[in-house]
């Protein structure tokens, strides 16, 4: 099957293929927030966790939202996207419209002042992460299908139908393998 976007970069997406063996990314989409020379690192986008915001952290005002499960290493930290942009420093352009980490605390600051939806913000325990080279050579291998990512994927209202409607979205093969069974010995 051949990718038109062969090469990742930040802000792209990594879709796991059906077949995907690994249950860590097992039909998971990962929103690549830094891609480089010294590696990269991700977040998966439709891992929804029964856990919220205020299971975790004790000084969040009457702001709670789900968490999600954002990779498997370091499942203790968390991570936050969202669409503030310069108003929260240090945080990381990933796309035009969605940023990555900053100021915690300027972002509690903003949290204080605004009603925030989750099509603005989105929390995540853990991340995905690989070491220089690593990430191409799953993507040589066929282990991830690629393709640009965009504020209405990352903050989709119903993370757990995002993998099939990415790969409707690519059309074409794609879309086919969005209706792959789970199981394809239960087929």
């Amino acid at each position: 099957m051949t990718q038109p976007e062969s090469r990742p970069t930040t802000g792209t997406l990594l879709i796991a293929p059906p077949l995907m063996e690994d249950p860590n990314f097992r039909r998971t989409v990962v929103l690549l927030c830094e891609h480089g020379e010294e590696g990269s690192f991700g977040l998966i986008l439709n891992r929804p966790l029964t856990l919220h915001l205020q299971d975790v952290l004790d000084d969040v005002l009457d702001y709670d939202t789900p968490l999600s499960l954002g990779g498997p290493v370091q499942p203790n930290t968390l991570h936050f996207l969202h669409r503030f942009g310069e108003r929260i420093p240090g945080a990381v352009p990933v796309l035009e419209d969605v940023y990555w980490g900053g100021d915690f605390e300027a972002l509690k600051h903003l949290l204080t002042g605004e009603r925030v939806t989750g099509e603005a913000l989105r929390f995540f325990l853990g991340y995905a992460g690989w070491s220089p080279g690593q990430l191409e050579e799953e993507i040589e291998q066929g282990g991830w299908f690629l393709s640009p990512a965009s504020g209405d994927v990352v903050f989709a209202e119903v993370p757990e139908r995002l993998w099939r409607a990415v790969l409707r979205r690519k059309g074409g093969e794609y879309a086919i393998l969005a209706n792959f069974p789970d199981d394809p010995r239960l087929n």
